[in-house]
């Protein structure tokens, strides 16, 4: 009779620990205001996220919404959908008109999306991605510059020590660089298949949408501390091993993100998000969350809820493919010395 009793606390336990991770990510994300201090230390970081926001707020969803509502009611207008908006009472008892009508609608809406909004999603997509990078690195040069790193550093002493420890372990020169071209590739092939996968799981019956929430929660916050880890020079395995203990906080951060695009089509979601994740990438670099995380209080948190693998099928089928690259360079070595 103990053993199912004692079982029942540790789950309570359990999810105790992972509402006050999930909640402390949640409020870390929230915590725009940070946003407005950066940008008023770092001019360079004002104009960049200005950019960002002219381009995708005002040019891309201003023109989502002169489509939605000026465009469109204006070729409704000129080629009505019903007898009641036209005059010609023949042809509408024939319906021939408001097939062509329909047809002509659909055609021109069509050429709008293809010599407009289409260019402008692959042009805003390429500039913002470089944009983001900008906007992170003016970020964490105007927190370093404020003193706020070198206060976050000294409550990190213990997990900086090891981040350091591991980085001496590594080779200098050619076989350092080649190691980090292999964590590149690497890197890329995960959020790679992960994506897939999140893009995947959303066609489960009753449950994808909730787990497609759920994932799209964690990639869009790996996303956001990548760059903060790109620039504190945090080894692949590092970032991974932390993302993956420390999975309730992030699921919390990532909430936020998802919440605001969930509910959008495609574009418009496009549209938001590019307008809004450089605010989370900046809330991310201005976190305090490994100290907060890394602390004796939250760190027994942590450990109480365990590791989750959430890249565990993305790491598979990347090794998997990394396998298949190696066996097949080994292969034509092989067939070059036998010639």
């Amino acid at each position: 009779m103990g053993t199912p009793k004692l079982s029942i606390d540790a789950v309570r336990s359990k999810a105790k620990n992972a509402s006050l991770l999930w909640f402390h990510g949640f409020k870390e994300a929230c915590c725009l205001h940070r946003v407005v201090v950066l940008c008023l230390r770092s001019r360079k970081l004002s104009i960049r996220t200005g950019q960002c926001f002219l381009l995708n707020g005002f040019i891309f969803l201003g023109s989502m919404f002169v489509l939605k509502s000026m465009v469109i009611p204006t070729l409704q207008w000129i080629l009505p959908e019903n007898c009641s908006q036209i005059d010609l009472q023949d042809s509408c008892s024939s319906g021939v008109v408001f097939k062509l009508y329909s047809f002509l609608r659909a055609g021109l809406i069509q050429l709008f999306y293809v010599f407009w909004f289409y260019p402008l999603y692959i042009f805003s997509f390429i500039l913002s991605t470089l944009w983001y990078n900008d906007i992170a690195k003016y970020g964490f040069a105007a927190m370093r510059g404020y003193g706020s790193v070198a206060e976050e550093s000294s409550s990190q002493k213990e997990s900086t020590t090891k981040q350091s420890s591991v980085q001496t372990e590594k080779p200098t020169g050619l076989g350092g660089v080649m190691i980090g071209i292999g964590e590149q590739v690497y890197s890329v092939l995960l959020l790679s298949f992960f994506f897939l996968e999140v893009y995947a799981i959303g066609f489960i019956p009753y449950i994808g949408k909730a787990l497609n929430f759920l994932l799209l929660s964690w990639m869009y916050a790996y996303y956001c501390f990548e760059y903060r880890w790109n620039f504190s020079e945090v080894s692949l395995e590092k970032r991974l091993d932390f993302f993956q203990t420390n999975w309730a906080f992030f699921a919390g951060f990532g909430n936020p993100c998802v919440l605001a695009i969930f509910f959008f089509s495609p574009l418009v979601s496009y549209g938001v998000m590019a307008v809004l994740f450089p605010l989370f990438v900046l809330t991310a670099t201005s976190s305090r969350a490994e100290e907060a995380l890394y602390s004796e209080r939250r760190n027994s948190i942590s450990a109480g809820i365990g590791k989750l693998p959430i890249f565990y099928a993305a790491d598979a089928l990347s090794m998997w493919v990394l396998s298949l690259i190696s066996l097949d360079s080994q292969n034509r070595v092989q067939d070059v010395k036998t010639q």
